[in-house]
């Protein structure tokens, strides 16, 4: 079953002895004594560029915000793909960034120094990543509307063939050899219910005189009514229609125009063909652009770790920064576990509820913890 939530944690490496192998050792030991199914992972984070400490306390502000909104956009764009597969039918394939599965690339992090070098300030880095995701979601704003606009049309279109007798489009029902329209005859459409046809059939060439006789045929049905042509002389077309409506029957105002029938036909292909087309690029595009992010929401998670550990921790930066995936039962007792591994003797004070001011030192969870830690939900 895939993972849906990750916890992306540091804790502090703390005593003359301590170190990075030794920290991992005891908390992979300590995990499995819980369960031996919790993923857990190392997640690599670089030596990126501190700055001063006050210039990383404004940047921690800003963090939570800005991994807001390309969370936001992650889940903007999954929810498309979602949308676009169930209506294509399409195969599931897993969702990736430059070919790796979601969950590999999460417990296998690598920073990309090539799009965001180790040396650059990391508000440059910050504001390059918020500014490729708004320029992402720009051009998702476009395509969908562009593809919404093709399917409203081409719904529309549909929903007039597809509707009852009394108010559908009927130029898809009606041939040329089914109507007479010469200088004195013409052919009218009857909307009649499914349950008065023989009503209509008894009565219909005494609705007016000069009609034709056994010129009624029906053309179609539905659940509710049937569609009948009458033909008759044109000059007591009038006096026809209002005493068929007397009779509870419909003339449809209808001219069959064999240009306009394969106009609309014509139209409809066209939009079915781009409909299909632009639902067809639209995935492709969705995916290619959830990888990208993705990785960009990842790579703000680094950082946002990265900020609260030298915050939390102090300089020079000594923490070790771990993924774990643990079930939605033991979820409580691995953060008991990660207290005791950081600091149990501070546990209280990061669970105080009087101290506001440590929420900003939280990663931006709901709860306060005497650890680093950063929630990762890959459902929206």
């Amino acid at each position: 079953m895939a993972v849906s939530k990750y916890i992306l944690v540091s804790l502090p490496l703390r005593g003359s002895t301590a170190s990075s192998s030794s920290t991992w050792e005891n908390l992979q030991r300590d995990i499995s004594k819980i369960a031996f199914d919790i993923p857990t992972y190392k997640f690599h984070i670089p030596d990126l560029r501190v700055g001063t400490l006050d210039s990383l306390l404004a940047l921690s502000d800003d963090l939570t915000k800005a991994n807001s909104v390309v969370e936001g956009v992650t889940h903007k764009v999954k929810r498309q793909i979602d949308e676009l597969e169930r209506v294509a039918i399409a195969d599931s394939s897993a969702l990736a960034v430059d070919g790796v599965p979601i969950d590999s690339y999460v417990t296998r992090f690598s920073w990309d120094e090539a799009k965001y070098p180790t040396m650059t300030p990391l508000r440059e880095v910050v504001d390059a990543i918020q500014d490729s995701v708004a320029k992402l979601e720009d051009d998702l704003k476009v395509r969908v509307a562009e593809y919404s606009n093709v399917k409203t049309q081409l719904s529309s279109i549909l929903r007039k063939q597809n509707g009852s007798m009394a108010v559908r489009d009927l130029s898809d029902l009606v041939k040329a050899d089914d109507v007479v329209n010469t200088e004195h005859l013409v052919t009218l459409l009857v909307v009649v219910s499914k349950y008065s046809q023989k009503d209509w059939l008894s009565h219909y060439e005494t609705l007016s005189s000069f009609v034709v006789p056994r010129s009624s045929k029906k053309l179609s049905e539905d659940n509710e009514y049937a569609l009948y042509t009458v033909t008759l002389f044109r000059k007591v077309a009038d006096t026809f229609k209002t005493s068929a409506r007397e009779k509870g029957f419909q003339v449809r105002d209808f001219e069959f125009d064999p240009e306009d029938q394969t106009q609309r036909k014509e139209d409809l292909d066209h939009l079915q063909h781009d409909q299909e087309m632009l639902q067809s690029t639209l995935l492709q595009w969705c995916y290619a652009s959830y990888g990208e992010v993705f990785s960009s929401w990842m790579h703000i998670c680094a950082i946002r770790v990265f900020t609260e550990s030298i915050l939390r921790y102090g300089l020079p930066p000594q923490f070790l920064a771990a993924v774990l995936a643990p079930s939605a039962k033991n979820e409580k007792r691995v953060r008991t576990t990660l207290e005791n591994l950081c600091d149990g003797r501070n546990s209280a004070f990061w669970k105080s509820d009087e101290d506001s001011g440590m929420m900003g030192l939280a990663g931006g969870d709901a709860d306060v913890h005497p650890y680093v830690s950063i929630t990762v939900n890959l459902s929206s």
